[in-house]
Order: C-alpha cells, then sequence, then structure tokens
C-alpha cells in the first residue's frame, strides 16, 4: 500500500512538472505534438527508473566510504551516462523518433527532474523499491504533463489565438491553469 501510495504521490499530488516546477523546458519544448511528446515521456520514465536505481546503490556506498558530499556529483554522471545509451537506443531504434526529439533528447541530462528524484530519494531515505516506485511516479507524472500539455497545444492550432499570445505564451499560460487543477490534489495523501 506504501508503495501505491508513494507512486500516486509522485505523479498527482506531488507532480514534478506542475507542482513542484521541475523539468519545464522539456515539457514545454517536446510538448508541441502528441508523439514526441510520448516519445519523451517514455524516455524520461526509462531514464528515472535506471537512475534512481543505480544513484540509490551509490549513494549507500557513498554513505559506507563517508564521502557523501560527492552524492550531486556522482548521480550527475550516472544520470549523463543514461541519457546517452538512451540517445544511442533511440538512434538505431526509432530514428523518426530520435530526429523529432531533436535538441530536447540530450536535455534530458540537465532535467532537474531526473537529479531532483536522486537526491529526493536520498534525503527522503527511501527503501530500493520506494525509491523505483518514486521515480515511476514522476516520470508517469511527467508523462501526464506532456500528454495534457501537447492535447490541448494541438487543439490551440485549431483556434484562432491572438499573436502575442502563440506558441510560448499560451503554452506558459495553460501550463499555470494546470497547475492550479494539480495543486487540487493536495492534501490527498502525505
Amino acid at each position: 500500500m506504501r508503495l501505491f501510495l508513494i507512486l500516486l504521490s509522485a505523479m498527482l499530488v506531488n507532480n514534478y512538472v506542475f507542482v513542484r516546477f521541475l523539468g519545464i523546458c522539456p515539457a514545454l519544448g517536446v510538448s508541441k505534438k502528441t508523439s514526441t511528446a510520448v516519445g519523451m515521456g517514455i524516455a524520461v520514465i526509462f531514464v528515472l527508473v535506471i537512475s534512481s536505481a543505480l544513484s540509490w546503490l551509490l549513494d549507500l556506498l557513498l554513505i559506507a566510504l563517508n564521502l557523501e558530499f560527492l552524492k550531486t556529483i556522482v548521480f550527475i554522471l550516472v544520470i549523463a551516462t543514461f541519457v546517452q545509451f538512451v540517445e544511442a537506443f533511440l538512434k538505431k531504434t526509432n530514428h523518426a523518433l530520435y530526429e523529432a526529439m531533436g535538441i530536447y533528447l540530450p536535455l534530458i541530462t540537465t532535467n532537474c527532474i531526473i537529479l531532483g528524484i536522486a537526491i529526493l530519494n536520498s534525503t527522503a531515505k527511501y527503501t530500493f523499491m520506494e525509491s523505483i516506485f518514486n521515480a515511476l511516479g514522476a516520470g508517469m507524472g511527467f508523462l501526464l504533463a506532456l500528454i495534457i500539455l501537447s492535447g490541448i497545444r494541438e487543439r490551440f492550432e485549431l483556434y484562432d489565438v491572438p499573436r502575442p499570445f502563440q506558441n510560448l505564451p499560451i503554452a506558459l499560460i495553460t501550463a499555470s491553469i494546470l497547475s492550479l487543477a494539480f495543486t487540487g490534489f493536495q492534501g490527498m495523501i502525505k
């Protein structure tokens, strides 16, 4: 039951895009089309779960060696390695998705959700499984945010949006309204 609550909390109650405001740059960057948003969301889920598992193991090692001050640097190296793996994998297996993501795929390395989850898992002293479920929930919440944003942004292409509000301004307004909606989940899970 606790694992389910951690997953649900990371996905909805503490959604990292709309509530904690992490990962906004890639969320706005790849949410123009749903197909790209789904691909990016799945790639982020994969990187989140694997890097969280490795970060949890490395955190134990750093604590045992009394090198906890290196935590952030080690986590960044783990994340960068896995992002390079995902990039190479997509380039080989799904070149169209790789091309559609363009510059945003390497930006997973600097996506603050990835590093934030690793640090928050360590700070919260989650067990291995709790860390995995927190990362999975955060990734699913990121995917949910991308799908919602991309669906709305695709609909905006059908309407006559005033010129000053086209593209990024209307996306930011949309994200802020969605953020208000997601704060409605606050208090559901502690």
